[in-house]
């Protein structure tokens, strides 16, 4: 029996025999064979006496004229004399009268396995012993949101139809299909929703949805279906949203609820998926000019649009022609040739390209890269690889670079960071963005 305060490893083994061992033989074998093997320090018999060493335990069977089995074995030694002592074990080949083979498999952290039982049992006594408490406050925080709730919710007309605060106040209203699902609602802030209490609609439902935006929300069931054909048929809703297949408005969380709303589809989609072609009875002017309103409000996306695309424009890099030709206009082919000349020297500027290439030609196979003003004077040549870390210690008076090594991003940014005005390397290498501020060029361009 190992002793449980002094244990720090198990060595567990695998042992086979050709022939039929039982467990005497195999103890009495480990003690023979390793006596005065590792020293009198590390004699089996002694540290068992001692205590260092546990009961070697041995679990053996026998089948075919073989026998295999297990060996474990306590030590209270530390790593180094536990994995001597396991070592020392397959060096064991007889079992008595026949060959035998032991191979260590594991060496078990006793220490590794009582931390392991800690935090398992610390899980369950956190889960059973505490549960009960934190049930209890569960219970009571969604016991005072409930009664809040309950005291927001008011009722409208002879039907007391339960509904949100700000529904009478509201532009919009949701139109739910009962009581729970105003409730739900409410927890998460929603307070402009009103329940119509079934698929009976009453009439103050449609006199209130004439005069607001009216969004349908119901169940994800065939019950939802009903109401929402009850409620095309006799009154005025601008759109649907139906909870996921399966599922009520009641039991949605927030996040679904967001993604349902906004899956809302407009009541002409509807009408054709349901195919109902005969429109309300009572369309009433304010919900003709209301609809008007809400078909205009993707213009402001496409206003949006409109001004990305000028921002885009302002931005290209000198590809806009410098004057807009109205379209009432027919340019001559001369004014054409007259204007493009006037442009090109700005586009291509052919001294600009003179004067870099002797740079190139200079600094090719050298490694190196020279740093300019703004007046094309070499300020200083530095190795490619110290390009970065001047780059970023300039001042403000460098205006380019022309070096001998190959363009990368990490350069292209830092270009851009200090407002060079060009970078031209030897090679291009994987530019996943070039700003628009930082001309970039090898020497191959």
């Amino acid at each position: 029996m190992q002793n449980v305060d002094t244990t720090k490893y198990v060595i567990y083994a695998d042992i086979g025999a050709d022939g039929i061992v039982e467990r005497p033989d195999v103890v009495g074998a480990i003690f023979g064979q390793t006596e005065g093997l590792l020293g009198s320090d590390l004699d089996l018999r002694d540290l068992q006496k001692t205590g260092r060493l546990g009961r070697i335990d041995v679990q053996i069977t026998s089948s075919g004229g073989k026998s295999n089995g297990t060996i474990s074995i306590p030590s209270s030694f530390d790593k180094v004399e536990t994995a001597i002592l396991a070592a020392a074990l397959e060096t064991i080949d007889r079992v008595g009268p026949c060959i035998a083979r032991i191979g260590v498999k594991k060496i078990e952290d006793v220490r590794a396995a009582k931390r392991r039982y800690v935090i398992d049992r610390a899980k369950r006594i956190l889960v059973e012993m505490f549960d009960e408490n934190i049930l209890e406050t569960e219970e009571i925080t969604e016991e005072i949101k409930q009664s809040v709730r309950v005291e927001e919710i008011t009722h409208l007309g002879k039907d007391n139809l339960p509904a949100g605060p700000n529904v009478v106040d509201s532009d919009a209203i949701l139109v739910v299909e009962g009581r729970a699902d105003v409730l739900n609602l409410l927890k998460y802030g929603i307070k402009n929703a009103v329940a119509v209490g079934g698929t009976n609609v009453p009439p103050n439902i449609a006199e209130l949805c004439a005069k607001k935006v009216v969004t349908a929300f119901t169940d994800g069931d065939r019950g939802g279906e009903l109401i929402i054909k009850e409620l095309l048929q006799v009154a005025d809703i601008d759109f649907v949203a139906r909870a996921p297949e399966g599922k009520s408005v009641e039991d949605l969380t927030q996040k679904e609820i967001v993604r349902a709303l906004r899956q809302k589809i407009p009541v002409e989609q509807v009408l054709d998926q349901y195919k109902i072609r005969n429109q309300p009875k009572r369309r009433r002017e304010i919900s003709a000019k209301r609809k008007s309103l809400i078909r205009e409000s993707p213009l402001c996306v496409r206003n949006m649009s409109e001004k990305v695309a000028e921002r885009a424009e302002a931005i290209a890099p000198r590809r806009i022609m410098p004057r807009e030709v109205g379209p009432r206009e027919v340019i001559p082919a001369e004014e054409t040739v007259a204007v493009a000349n006037e442009v090109a020297p700005i586009l291509e500027p052919e001294p600009k390209t003179e004067w870099f290439k002797q740079h190139v030609d200079e600094l090719n196979g050298t490694l190196s890269a020279r740093l300019f003003d703004r007046n094309q004077s070499v300020l200083k040549e530095v190795a490619v690889r110290d390009l970065a870390r001047e780059l970023k210690e300039a001042n403000g008076g460098v205006n380019g670079v022309i070096f001998d090594g190959v363009v990368t991003q990490r350069i292209v940014d830092i270009a851009a960071e200090k407002g060079l005005e060009y970078l031209i390397g030897a090679k291009m290498g994987n530019i996943a963005k070039s700003p628009v501020c930082v001309k970039v060029m090898t020497k191959e361009a």
